[in-house]
C-alpha cells in the first residue's frame, strides 16, 4: 500500500531522512519509533504528500506521489486521513461540525445532503463513544475526546490508509489505553493501513504487526514487536527501555 525507494530529504542543508525505504501492506499497522527530530513526522509527511522529498520515491497503492500532478495527489490524498497530535479541531465550530467538514468541503464528486451528513457524523461519532459532544465546543471536551473526535473526522470519508502522529501523547495511561484499542478496532472493522507514530513503547508494543527504529534519518531495525523488545541492537535496546548509558547521546 505504501512505499518509500530511497528517499532522502534534507532542511538547511542538514539530512534528515537518507536512503529510507521501506514497504507497508495494506491492512498493516505500521509503528515508527525512534528518538525527537529523527524524522518520523517527516515521513508521515511524504507520504500524505504535504512535503517532497529531495530524491528517491513515494508510492501509494502503486502510484508515485512525490512529482504528481495536483490532480494525482488530491487523489491518493482522498485515500488517506491524519490524526493530528493535537486533534487539529477548528476551535470556532461545534463537534459534529468539525466532523462534517471533510464531506461539505472534500466531497470528491459527490454531492451528500444535510440529512445524510448529519447521519453520518452521528455513525462516527456513535463508533467512538463521543454522543453527547455533537454540539460542544473543541474548548469544552478532554484531550482524549478531541483525539477520538479527529479520529471520526478521518473516519467519515473511509479512508483506507490512516495515519496517527502521536495519537497517545499528552493523555493519561487509561485514556491512552483506550485510544489504543480505538486504533486497533479501525484496523479491525475497517481493513485500514495504519502508520502510527509514537515514543510510547507500550502503545508501539501492543498497536504495532511491525515496528520501524529511524535513528539518524536511517532505518535500524524493522520488525515485530518481539523482535524489537529483544533487539540485539544496542541502539534499539537503549531507546526501547528508556536507558541512560548507551550509544545515544542526549546533547
Amino acid at each position: 500500500m505504501i512505499e518509500f525507494v530511497d528517499v532522502c530529504k534534507s532542511f538547511a542543508g542538514v539530512p534528515v531522512l537518507k536512503d529510507l525505504s521501506f514497504k507497508i501492506r495494506s491492512g498493516e499497522t505500521f509503528v515508527i519509533i525512534g528518538m525527537s527530530g529523527t524524522g518520523k513526522t517527516v515521513t508521515l509527511k511524504n507520504i500524505s504528500g504535504l512535503e517532497e522529498p529531495d530524491s528517491g520515491e513515494v508510492l501509494i497503492d502503486g502510484v508515485r506521489m512525490n512529482g504528481a500532478s495536483a490532480k494525482v495527489k488530491k487523489k491518493l490524498r482522498s485515500m488517506m486521513g491524519m490524526v493530528f497530535q493535537s486533534g487539529a479541531m477548528l476551535n470556532w465550530l461545534p463537534v459534529g461540525e468539525n466532523i462534517a467538514l471533510p464531506l461539505k468541503e472534500r466531497s470528491h464528486g459527490k454531492i451528500f445532503s444535510q440529512s445524510e451528513i448529519d447521519s453520518l457524523v452521528r455513525e462516527k461519532l456513535g463508533i467512538l463513544g463521543l454522543h453527547d459532544a455533537i454540539h460542544k465546543m473543541p474548548s469544552d471536551i478532554s484531550g482524549g475526546m478531541k483525539k477520538r473526535a479527529c479520529l471520526a473526522r478521518v473516519l467519515i470519508r473511509n479512508p483506507d490508509i490512516i495515519l496517527y502522529d502521536e495519537p497517545t501523547s499528552g493523555l493519561d495511561p487509561v485514556m491512552s489505553s483506550h485510544i489504543n484499542v480505538l486504533i486497533k478496532k479501525m484496523q479491525a472493522d475497517f481493513g485500514v493501513t495504519s502508520v502510527v507514530v509514537t515514543h510510547d513503547m507500550e502503545s508501539a508494543y501492543f498497536l504495532a504487526d511491525r515496528i520501524a527504529v529511524l535513528y539518524k534519518g536511517e532505518i535500524i531495525q524493522c520488525g515485530s514487536p518481539e523482535e524489537i523488545k529483544n533487539s540485539s541492537n544496542p541502539v534499539v535496546a537503549q531507546f526501547v527501555n528508556g536507558k541512560i548509558d548507551g550509544p545515544i547521546v542526549v546533547n
